[in-house]
């Protein structure tokens, strides 16, 4: 590959890593993600440790999370053992499983902490405890953060969404 291709794609590497570390996903994920898109042949866990110098446990780590969200394929090689993975181009598919499991388990953590919350206010007015404006304020600002929440979730569950994302 000659070195202008070859700086490009290495841009590209570069770029898919800092995006993924935006989001909280982690850097090795874009650029193992990049690195197969823009490779020819499919490559092994070994290529990756070897052409993106990082760990296997890493790269290992990664591949199987790139699997999960359907951005990378599993490919059988005549005469070898290892793993192979090329990369799929479903973006939408990838974006919507990425941001179902992220967000998801984000809103999850969220969701316990909003409901744990909401049983101490309620179980303080059931045990006749009068709300003092510290409990009322905190009160509110719990009635307004489920607000948001359900809102959230209503988006989330949109059909304009779920098309976007097919």
């Amino acid at each position: 590959m000659n070195q202008e291709l070859q700086s490009l794609r290495q841009r590209f590497i570069e770029t898919a890593g800092h995006f993924t570390q935006s989001l909280g996903a982690g850097r090795v994920l874009g650029q193992i993600f990049a690195h197969i898109y823009f490779s020819r042949d499919p490559q092994s866990l070994d290529d990756l440790t070897r052409k993106l110098e990082i760990s296997k446990g890493s790269a290992s780590m990664a591949v199987r999370q790139l699997e999960q969200w359907g951005a990378l394929r599993r490919v059988w090689i005549k005469g070898d053992r290892k793993d192979y993975y090329v990369a799929t181009d479903e973006f939408g598919r990838i974006i919507r499983k990425a941001l179902l499991d992220m967000i998801g388990r984000k809103m999850e953590t969220s969701d316990g902490l909003l409901e744990d919350s909401q049983a101490l206010l309620q179980e303080r007015m059931r045990n006749g405890k009068k709300a003092d404006e510290d409990w009322a304020f905190i009160d509110d600002r719990v009635k307004k953060l489920q607000s948001f929440r359900d809102r959230a979730q209503g988006l989330w569950d949109s059909s304009i969404l779920k098309m976007l994302l097919k």
